[in-house]
């Protein structure tokens, strides 16, 4: 898709904080999540949505969870478990921004209607008689190396 149909989604549309955050920390959320803006401006904003949650905050064993959810497309789950809020943030917002870009280039191949259209060859039909028979090669097949 090179581009958004409507509104191309941003951090500030589609964040939502989840377990183990308030409302009052979305703002400095978002702000660290800014730089997936240019990757998330590729869909709708209304077919994104991106969800932070925290388990067991500021103590040891932490888990920072990020999911996004994109219209057509199976969810990403990024985790972190680094001790520091900070830390772990930067690292699930990197860990998104690069399965992004993977779910991008594998995408179809969009200009090159060869590459989109070609499928493998069919297989040909083995001849069952001919091998019940106990021949090595099917029938039609044989031939002479001389």
């Amino acid at each position: 898709m090179s581009g958004a149909r409507g509104n191309p989604a941003t951090v500030e549309d589609c964040l939502r904080v989840g377990a183990g955050f308030s409302q009052g920390d979305r703002n400095w959320i978002a702000e660290e999540f800014t730089p997936l803006d240019a990757r998330l401006a590729a869909f709708p904003a209304d077919g994104t949505e991106l969800e932070v949650s925290v388990k067991n905050r500021e103590a040891k064993g932490q888990k920072i969870t990020l999911e996004c959810w994109i219209a057509g497309r199976p969810k990403i789950v990024t985790t972190s478990s680094e001790e520091d809020l900070k830390a772990g943030l930067h690292d699930v917002r990197d860990d998104l921004r690069r399965r992004l870009n993977d779910a991008k280039t594998r995408q179809e191949p969009r200009r090159n209607r060869h590459l989109r259209d070609t499928g493998l060859p069919e297989p040909e039909p083995l001849d069952e008689a001919a091998l019940l028979a106990g021949d090595d090669e099917p029938a039609g097949k044989t031939g002479s190396t001389a």
